[in-house]
Order: structure tokens, then C-alpha cells, then sequence
């Protein structure tokens, strides 16, 4: 297929139209700017899992059955510490510091809940707002408040009460040595669904500075610590990360171009395509995840890579001494193939990622792949034509120039150092190649032990930041601490957080026996829950109705009439069961476990929280088989086991989408620009070896894949091809006009010069990464620098070796050089 007319038509619009090129992309840079605006950020876990039919019937729960969930609101959590949280002082500082934050009018508070209401309301059943319940507990000995403690205890239907105390919590001493509060504040006029102008975590206005306030100025025996919002680690990570990258890029380049006009030209380059990159999710609506933050060195990389070849392939060009339009039209003729080749497959490579079941995998693959291709437009287009212009413009002017000689030729150290690849496969090409698969082979077998994991802890950065961040400019110094964290650590350790299971149920359940469906559901339960004699620990409204009946004579009587087995819970007219509940006075009702349409219920097991989710997940589909309604597990357990389960799905397939999609590509390329597609099976055998060796690292390392770095094997593709891509492309030119060593040895020495600069940019920039608060994107940059890296040593050390395999038995060498004297490379 001749497709040298179209690269001679863009050749003539670099060469003959460069100032209307630059001006036209321009214009585009500052059409993409109008998308910046429009960008949203999305930050946590739920991101992740908000599609997982455990995280929906979560949410499905939060809308049946707690009206709070309903409302645009948000919460803020007290933590309240001391000898005894339970003791008269203790509780006055709670219920005290919880009237100063109702009475605030900038909080909005529109409740507050926790242990200390409880037990003032056990001590004075007619104290229902927050200063009558303050009366009942001063009024009361200390005596009186430690039976209030034992009778909430004994009364927790719901598990409501222990759930807020620390796990130390004594009921024959009534003791504990923390408890827990929240606060809910209603959402600003005209909010919306965001809950405020800011969004629901930011409103109101700074409640977390000021409830602070607050509880310094009331809490005088006891510390109460205020939990807002999580960290903001992506604004945090980028304000950390970007400056330092900057800088490090800078100083790289350099160090590659050692001209400043050709310097300025790469970054205006990069720049232009993160504008038209994040231009381009603000227009389409793609909101700002933690994952996204890997898109700019992503296509820093790529882009420096790009420019340092165009540039290098120039000034190889102009050296041999042609004039500027002729050394740019020979670049182009030569880098463009080569740019779009990378540009295809790397776009594959990220493409692979919409098949994934997390929704910021799929937009980080959307958005990587419209970054490639901006990068190939601006990269193979504008950085030409402004290096065209900008050295007509040398030739008529004095504008310095500190040099304009290619990184990397035979004579230097560096180029001594890249030719040992050539040597050895001018040596020994077929035993090197063994070897090679043989090492990778092994290193396959153990990368199938590395791990996969998905926790909270893969979003949450460390309390405390490291020290050496400390010593950075304030302006982009991160927090020393994060109270937040810490008082999440604290929680952790001292509450038990994640010791429930829910289970889901639609049905009809004002069915005659659907009390006694939900109830049999329980009985001789799995291991891994919590047991009350024959039947499982746990609230429903089964349990709570027969509660009921013990303290409420009308509850009783109608109860009793509609229980035919006489075992407690009611098997007939239910919907007079169901109104003589609501007409019962007490804390709890039934909108905490059956809709108000009846058509689903709320089943809360306690399980024990030590054993593995896969392992609770296993138990809890189990109990639901029971049901004879539809019933969906839900709970931190299930949906965190569900999405574990996925990502070594998405993984794979997305590892094994990009190599299918990236080798058919090149050998359709190869076959229709060179006719010769065995090329693409050549440009692939490093990739290979990339790929192994970076989840074999990952294994040595003790890193797990996880729903942020599992998309980092098509990441490896995406940008190692780049590098082989550059390698065979180039060696294809140069065997076309010469023997087979010296073609090699030129291509490696050449392109391999470019190479190295763009590696060496590449893993600083991005390495820098691993600066990040957040966890899991400081291990995604390391892993992008590393696959970088190999990627960098498998095309300089293992391609050459593989080419002159290639050169050898697939394109017939042997009978085209019959004699290459001293250079030959069978080594005779």
C-alpha cells in the first residue's frame, strides 16, 4: 500500500505552511482551555465499587430504611476519649459539646445522635431535646447513670448503643474508654443533589474548623475529636508531585535537547497536550479520579519521547549537512510512521481498560487514549513545524545556539555503552535469545504467586507525612499530619467497624409468612456468624417485633392473636402487626427494617470481623440462599470481596486485549507499510519479557495488584511498545541501505541515543510519583517507572539480538549477504 502521498502532504503543510500550522493549533490549545473549567474531582473507594450489585443494594438499604440517606445532607463524627466515657463528667462534656453545635446556626445541625442522648433518655424517658437530657443526667448519682448504662445495654435492639462504645466497653462496670457521636447537617437552599455549592463533603462552610471550635470551648474532662471529610489526597499529590516532576523534566530534557529554544519547543509540547488532554474530559464530563493523576506522566513520557526523537532524528540530518526543509521532510518521512505506530498501539493498549468493572478504569483508558492521539497530532505536526520556523528564523537572525548535535553517536561513551546489545547479537544471537526466554519463562511461572488486594487502605494516605516532604516550600508543603486519618486509625483499633453483615430481601412482606421467612433464615447459620443459641445474631423486624412484645402489652396482644406456632414471631394479618408497631411509642421504628411500600426488609447479622471477607462472602450468599424472597448481601465484607474478586479479572482481560489488539496492529502496519508483517511478532517478543518481569518485580516486592494498578500491564504494553516501536521502525530504514551490522549497529546507536533520554525523563518524572500521599499511586509510579525501564533495556539489549534472528531465518539474510568480512554476524 503506497502511503507516502499523505506523509508528503503533511510534510508540505510542516514545511511550506509551519506559521498557519503553529496558528491552528493555537487556536485549538485555547479552545480546549474552555474544558478546563468544567472538571469535577472524585475521590475514595466508592468510586470503584459503585456498580457492584453489593455496593447498589448498600445504597438500596440507605434508601429504604434510613431516612437520613434520603435528604442532601452531611455527617460529622465526634470521638470522645478518657478513663471512662460513661462517667457523669464524661457524658455532661458530650452531651454539652453536642447543644453547642445544635444551637449553631452556621452548622446546620439538624441532628445529633450518640451513647450519652441514649443513656439520658434511659435515666428520663421524657427528655427529648439535647438541654433536658442534660438535667437528667446532672440530677443523677453516679449510681443511677451506671444502671441507665446496664439498662441501654440490655434494651440495644439494634445494636445502635455497643456499636458507638470502644470494644472495651464493660456493662457490669459500665465503663468504656471512647465513644462516639454524629452529627448530621442539612444541606444548603438551593444545594441540589451535591449537598452545597462546594459539594455535599464541603457544606456547610468549614463545619469541621468550626465544630472544633466548639468542642474546645465545652469539653473540659474529656478529649472530643472532631472527623470531618476525608484528605483531599489528588489536589494534595498534585500540588506535591507536579513541581518537583516539572523540575526533574526540565532538568532532563536539558540535558537530552542542550538548547534552550529546542527545550522551550518540547515543553510548549507538552503543555499543549495536557491542555487539550483534561480540555477534553471537561467537555466530554469526565470527572477527575485519583487514577488520572497517572495520565500526565503518562504523556509526559510519551511526549518527551517523541520530541526528543523528532528533534535527534533532525539534527542526525543536519549534521550530514542538508538545509532545514530538507533534514525536517527526511524526519518526518521517518518518525511519523514510527509516531503513529506507537500512537495505535498505545491507544489499544489504554482502550483495553473499557472492559473493566470499575468506572475510573474505564475513564483512565478513555482518557489516556485521547491523550496518545493528542500527543501524536502535536508531537508529529506542531513541534516540527515550529522547529522549522523557529530555525528559518535562526538563519536570518542571531538567536544563540548552544548546539545541534544528536544525543548519542558511535564515537561517545554513550554509544559504546547502547552498541553491546549489537555486539552480543553479532556474537551469539540465537544462545542470547535462549536465554532470555528461558529467564522470562521462570520469571513467568513466579509472577502467577503475586497478590491482588483492594482494601480502604489502597485510598487513605498515612497519618502522618513523611519527613522529607516537611523540608519542600510551603506552597506546596503537605500537611505534617492528617487528623483525619489518625482519628480513623483510632476508630479502627477501638471501634467495631466492620462486624456486619446486611442482607437485602425483596418480597412481599406483608405476606403472612414473612416474618417467619426472615427468621428461619438465621438458624444453625455459617461460621463465620455470630450465634444466639440454634439461630444467628441478628436485627430484623422479626426481632424487633418480638422485642416489642415483651415491652409493649398492645404490641403483645396483637402479636400474640396473629402468632399461630406461638413462637414469638407473628405468621398471620401482619399488617395489623405492622400498624401496631408504628403506633408504639420507643426509639426504634420500623423504617430501620422494612420499607414503607413493604415491599423489602433489612436483616442486620453480626459476623466476626477477624475472618477473611472472601470467607464471610461465602457464608453470606449462603444464608441468603435460605430466603424464598430475593435477598443481595451487602456490607464493607461482601463489596470489598467482590471487587478483589474483579480485579484480577480486569487485569487479565485488559493485559490480554492489549497483546491480541497490539500484535494484530503491528503486523497489519508492519505488512502494509514495510510487507513485512513477521516485523509486528518481532516488535512484540520485548513486550513480552516487559510484562513478566514487571509482575515478577511486583512479587519480589510484595506489591498486590489492585483497582488503581491493575490497568499498569496495559500501561507497560502501551509504553514499551513505544520503544520497540522506535528500534525495528528505525532498523527497517537503515537495512534498506545497508548490510545488516552496520544497520544495526547505526539504529541502536542512533535511536538509542533518543531512547535514553526519553527513559531517563520518563522514570524521574515519573518515579516522582511515589512522593504521592496516596498509597496505591505512589506504588502505580513506581511500577510505571519500572515497566519504563525495562521496557528501555529490553529494546537496547534483547530487540537487536531477536532483529538479526529475524534478518537471519524470516527475511532470507543469509542469501543477501554472502560475504560482510569482519562484520559479519555469524562470527566467522
Amino acid at each position: 500500500m503506497n502511503y507516502q502521498w499523505l506523509i508528503d502532504r503533511v510534510d508540505a503543510y510542516i514545511v511550506d505552511h509551519s506559521r498557519t500550522v503553529i496558528i491552528l493549533f493555537l487556536v485549538a490549545t485555547m479552545a480546549f482551555v474552555g474544558g478546563l473549567g468544567n472538571i469535577e474531582t472524585e475521590s475514595g473507594q466508592q468510586q470503584f465499587v459503585e456498580e457492584l450489585p453489593s455496593f447498589q443494594a448498600l445504597e438500596r438499604v440507605q434508601q429504604d430504611f434510613d431516612r437520613s440517606f434520603s435528604q442532601v445532607n452531611t455527617t460529622t463524627t465526634l470521638v470522645q476519649s478518657d478513663q471512662n466515657v460513661l462517667s457523669k463528667p464524661a457524658l455532661l462534656d458530650m452531651l454539652r459539646t453536642q447543644e453547642r453545635i445544635a444551637e449553631s446556626d452556621p452548622l446546620r445541625a439538624e441532628d445529633t445522635e450518640s451513647p450519652a442522648r441514649r443513656i439520658a433518655r434511659t435515666l428520663d424517658p421524657d427528655a427529648t431535646t439535647l438541654d433536658a437530657q442534660i438535667r437528667a443526667v446532672e440530677r443523677s448519682t453516679p449510681g443511677d447513670i451506671d444502671a441507665a448504662v446496664r439498662r441501654a445495654a440490655t434494651g440495644d435492639d439494634r445494636g445502635t448503643f455497643r456499636s458507638r462504645l470502644s470494644t472495651d466497653f464493660n456493662r457490669r462496670s459500665a465503663s468504656a474508654s471512647a465513644m462516639e457521636a454524629t452529627v448530621t447537617h442539612r444541606a444548603g437552599p438551593g444545594a441540589g443533589s451535591d449537598g452545597g455549592p462546594g459539594g455535599a463533603s464541603e457544606f456547610p462552610p468549614n463545619k469541621e474548623e468550626r465544630a472544633k471550635r466548639l468542642v474546645d470551648a465545652t469539653a473540659t474532662t474529656s478529649t472530643i475529636r472532631v472527623q470531618g471529610t476525608p484528605p483531599d489526597t489528588t489536589t494534595t499529590t498534585l500540588t506535591v508531585v507536579l513541581p518537583i516532576a516539572l523540575a526533574l523534566i526540565v532538568l532532563m530534557l536539558a540535558v537530552a535537547y542542550r538548547d534552550l529554544v529546542d527545550l522551550l519547543i518540547g515543553l510548549a509540547g507538552i503543555v499543549m497536550t495536557l491542555i487539550w488532554t483534561f480540555g477534553f474530559i471537561g467537555f466530554v464530563g469526565i470527572p477527575f479520579a485519583v487514577l488520572l493523576i497517572a495520565v500526565p506522566p503518562i504523556l509526559i513520557a510519551v511526549g518527551i519521547d517523541f520530541g526528543i526523537h523528532a528533534i535527534n532524528r533532525y539534527r542526525e540530518e543536519r549534521v550530514a549537512g542538508r538545509g532545514v526543509e530538507e533534514s525536517m521532510r527526511l524526519t518526518t518521512d521517518q518518525v511519523s510512521v514510527a509516531f503513529f505506530i506507537v500512537m495505535g498501539t498505545s491507544a489499544i493498549g489504554f482502550l483495553s481498560n473499557v472492559v473493566s468493572a470499575f468506572p475510573p478504569t474505564r475513564d483512565f483508558g478513555v482518557t489516556a487514549a485521547a491523550g496518545i492521539v493528542f500527543t501524536f497530532l502535536i508531537f508529529g505536526v506542531f513541534v516540527p513545524a515550529t522547529k522549522v520556523s523557529v530555525d528559518r528564523l535562526r538563519e536570518r537572525y542571531p538567536i544563540p545556539t548552544i548546539t545541534q548535535t544528536p544525543f548519542g553517536s558511535e564515537s561517545s561513551p554513550l554509544g559504546r555503552i547502547l552498541a553491546g546489545g549489537v555486539t552480543v547479537a553479532e556474537r551469539a544471537p540465537a544462545l542470547f535469545v535462549i536465554c532470555v526466554l528461558l529467564t522470562t519463562a521462570g520469571a513467568g511461572v513466579y509472577a502467577t504467586g503475586v497478590d491482588t488486594g483492594f482494601s480502604p487502605d489502597d485510598f487513605q494516605p498515612a497519618a502522618e507525612t513523611p519527613e522529607y516532604l516537611q523540608v519542600l516550600p510551603e506552597p506546596i508543603r503537605p500537611p505534617a499530619e492528617f487528623e483525619y486519618v489518625k482519628i480513623d486509625d483510632f476508630r479502627e483499633e477501638n471501634f467495631e467497624q466492620e462486624d456486619r453483615l446486611l442482607l437485602y430481601v425483596e418480597g412481599p412482606m406483608r405476606e403472612d409468612t414473612a416474618l417467619e421467612r426472615l427468621h428461619r433464615a438465621g438458624r444453625n447459620p455459617p461460621p463465620t456468624f455470630v450465634r444466639e443459641g440454634r439461630y444467628a445474631d441478628s436485627q430484623s423486624i422479626a426481632t424487633l417485633t418480638r422485642t416489642r412484645a415483651r415491652t409493649d402489652p398492645d404490641v403483645r396482644r396483637v402479636v400474640e392473636r396473629n402468632d399461630r406456632d406461638d413462637d414469638g414471631i407473628p405468621d398471620d394479618d401482619l399488617s395489623e402487626v405492622y400498624a401496631a408497631m408504628e403506633e408504639s411509642t420507643g426509639e426504634d421504628d420500623l423504617s430501620g427494617f422494612l420499607s414503607e411500600d413493604r415491599r423489602s426488609a433489612l436483616v442486620v447479622y453480626t459476623v466476626d470481623g477477624d475472618e477473611p471477607n472472601d470467607v464471610i462472602t461465602v457464608d453470606a450468599y449462603r444464608v441468603a440462599s435460605n430466603l424464598e424472597y430475593e435477598a443481595q448481601p451487602t456490607g464493607n465484607a461482601v463489596i470489598f470481596d467482590e471487587a478483589l474478586a474483579l480485579v484480577l479479572e480486569t487485569v487479565l482481560q485488559s493485559l490480554a486485549l492489549t497483546l491480541l489488539g497490539a500484535a494484530l496492529f503491528l503486523v497489519v502496519v508492519y505488512w502494509i507499510v514495510e510487507g513485512r508483517p513477521s516485523l509486528g511478532v518481532a516488535n512484540v517478543v520485548p513486550i513480552l519479557v516487559t510484562v513478566v518481569a514487571l509482575v515478577a518485580s511486583m512479587r519480589a516486592f510484595g506489591i498486590s495488584f489492585n483497582a488503581i494498578n491493575g490497568t499498569i500491564l496495559a500501561i507497560a504494553v502501551g509504553l514499551g511498545i513505544d520503544y520497540s516501536v522506535h528500534v525495528v521502525h528505525r532498523f527497517v530504514d537503515e537495512y534498506a541501505e545497508r548490510d545488516l551490522s552496520p544497520a544495526l549497529r547505526r539504529t541502536v546507536v542512533g535511536t538509542g541515543g533518543a531512547l535514553t533520554g526519553s527513559m531517563l525523563t520518563t522514570v524521574f518524572g515519573v518515579g516522582v510519583l511515589a512522593l504521592a500521599l496516596n498509597p496505591a499511586v505512589g506504588v502505580f509510579g513506581v511500577l510505571i517507572a519500572l515497566s519504563v525501564l525495562y521496557a528501555y533495556l529490553t529494546s537496547i539489549l534483547v530487540l537487536p539480538s531477536i532483529l538479526v534472528l529475524w534478518a537471519r531465518y524470516v527475511d532470507g539474510v543469509r542469501e543477501r549477504n554472502t560475504d560482510m568480512g569482519d562484520t559479519r554476524i555469524d562470527g566467522r
